[in-house]
């Protein structure tokens, strides 16, 4: 186990390390010059060469590059030229905004997931199975931000049961889990879907497992065998899907944000690339790479140390 952990984690840095580095070459390739959204259309030719300059924009894009691994490696994430302040400081304001939201996501996509897998796959071929296997495709097919508008429009404005902007008062649990419902239930709609037939056809296939089979030949109850035996090996897969789905619940984050006028990541990636604030979004994309590969990586290590046949099998 030791040894698989050491190889997830190297693997890790090395994908955050080409992810990041291919980003900055796309970002710096991008059409625009970021001193004219700075300086505005009076500035001087001059003043404007002398600020791409002090930005390093006019190095060959290698040596920006290696200047910001540098700068990366000391700590350091730039200065944000709009605001006046460390790019670290922005990101880490928002940072646990976008975090509580995907959890929050990823609380409506293990536990609804789960529940309709299971409930699927101990009455399958039924009607109630069919009729899940539909509510599954359903909920995969609907995009996020479609959910997020008609939620907003029905449980904030024609309901009123929760509110519509905002992510709730400072210090105030109570309200900003609130504020949170909607926004990452509009995230997580989609992979309840997924989960719940990862976890269908987990459980199909475990029922058909020697150890199920002696459970039942011992005489334990039927619910018994099923829930408290096959949907342990089921939730094995549920659990690596999340962990990859990080990403795209990262990329939904930018939508619900903007609808619900939420801050985090996602607005303030979309606001720096709106104004080609290079520093804030080489910053927030770092950070929500980072956060999407440790969770991928967390969720490889829990299914290794849960079933050992992980361990050999990459």
């Amino acid at each position: 186990m030791i040894q698989y952990t050491i190889q997830r984690i190297a693997l890790a840095l090395a994908i955050v390390v080409v992810a990041i580095s291919a980003l900055f070459c796309v970002m710096i390739a991008l059409p625009g010059d970021p001193t004219s959204v700075l300086l505005g259309p009076r500035a001087t030719p001059e003043i404007r060469a002398m600020f791409r300059e002090q930005m390093g924009l006019d190095d060959p894009v290698p040596v920006q590059l290696v200047h910001f691994w540098g700068r990366i490696l000391g700590g350091d994430l730039g200065t944000d030229f709009f605001r006046n302040r460390p790019v670290s400081e922005a990101v880490l304001n928002a940072l646990p905004h976008t975090v509580a939201l995907v959890f929050g996501a990823i609380f409506w996509s293990a536990t609804l997931g789960i529940l309709l897998g299971a409930f699927s796959a101990d009455r399958r071929n039924s009607v109630l199975d069919r009729l899940t296997g539909v509510l599954s495709v359903a909920f995969i097919a609907a995009p996020s931000f479609v959910v997020a508008l008609y939620s907003l429009l029905l449980f904030a404005v024609v309901l009123r049961w929760f509110p519509a902007i905002g992510a709730g008062e400072p210090g105030d649990i109570v309200s900003r889990i609130h504020h949170l419902v909607l926004p990452s239930l509009a995230i997580g709609l989609a992979w309840v879907g997924y989960v719940a037939r990862i976890v269908r056809a987990s459980m199909l296939e475990a029922m058909n497992e020697s150890f199920i089979r002696t459970a039942r030949a011992f005489g334990l109850p039927r619910r018994r065998v099923t829930y408290n035996y096959a949907l342990r090996v089921a939730i094995l897969p549920a659990v690596q899907v999340l962990g990859v789905g990080i990403g795209g619940m990262l990329s939904s984050a930018v939508f619900a944000e903007i609808v619900f006028s939420r801050p985090g990541i996602g607005t303030l990636i979309y606001e720096s690339v709106s104004a080609r604030n290079y520093p804030v979004v080489m910053g927030s994309m770092l950070v929500a790479i980072g956060f999407f590969v440790t969770c991928a990586l967390i969720a490889d290590l829990i299914n290794a140390s849960l079933d050992p046949r992980h361990r050999t099998a990459r």
